[in-house]
């Protein structure tokens, strides 16, 4: 996944860089939004994730065919993770933006949940911590259950992010399941498929990606060829 067990600690850092600062005013809204509604500071408080989610639950309008959450997710995993270049553009920063300061905005508990997500590994790697891998995998599960409970299924980003917190906790087996599991919803997911490779070192995966997809940055930084 994206942590230290599948790169020596120099590629680790670069991977940081790259992944997790690759766009100012994404950090810069996370950590203003998480900020003003205090959320941030009630998760670090001693509270746990479930207390956190009935928190801003209870202030979310829950409404299933209302997709402005998930497509922001899932145009979030486009521009951040599939794209060759990751980058979140200001476009979409500021869609986000203003979909969390718009009290009209249904099942905003979902970005919440996926934006505390973002502010603790950014705030982490920032100050040279390690991550806490409870805190990644709880929230991560909270969102898998709660996008499913509203959408009945879940983009490919929580795979993803699913799968790296099962990583970071040593559970190294279900995020491998995670990963599969997620590859057969989205076969076309080339994060999930670098993944893929990385747990099976498949030769077909292999071919894949560096005939198909050589100049994506996960296929480059984890130097697959």
């Amino acid at each position: 996944m994206t942590h230290l067990f599948f790169l020596s600690p120099e590629q680790f850092s670069i991977f940081k860089t790259q992944y997790y600062y690759s766009d100012y005013l994404m950090k810069k809204l996370i950590l203003v939004t998480l900020l003003c509604f205090g959320i941030c500071i009630f998760a670090q408080s001693g509270n746990s994730m479930a207390s956190v989610l009935q928190k801003i639950k209870s202030q979310s309008k829950i409404d299933p065919q209302d997709k402005v959450v998930y497509d922001l997710m899932d145009e979030f995993y486009q521009k951040n993770l599939q794209a060759d270049n990751d980058e979140v553009t200001p476009e979409l920063t500021h869609r986000i933006q203003k979909a969390v300061s718009d009290p009209n905005t249904k099942n905003i508990h979902l970005l919440y949940l996926l934006l505390m997500y973002q502010q603790h590994i950014s705030q982490t790697v920032a100050e040279g911590k390690n991550s806490n891998p409870e805190f990644q995998i709880e929230t991560m599960n909270l969102l898998e259950s709660e996008t499913k409970e509203v959408y009945g299924k879940l983009p490919a980003i929580i795979y993803i992010f699913k799968a790296e917190a099962l990583d970071s906790g040593s559970q190294k087996e279900k995020a491998k399941i995670t990963v599969a599991n997620g590859l057969k919803e989205y076969p076309d997911s080339i994060p999930l498929k670098v993944y893929s490779y990385l747990n099976t070192k498949d030769e077909t995966l292999r071919q894949d990606l560096i005939q198909n997809h050589p100049n994506h940055w996960m296929v480059q930084q984890f130097e697959i060829k």
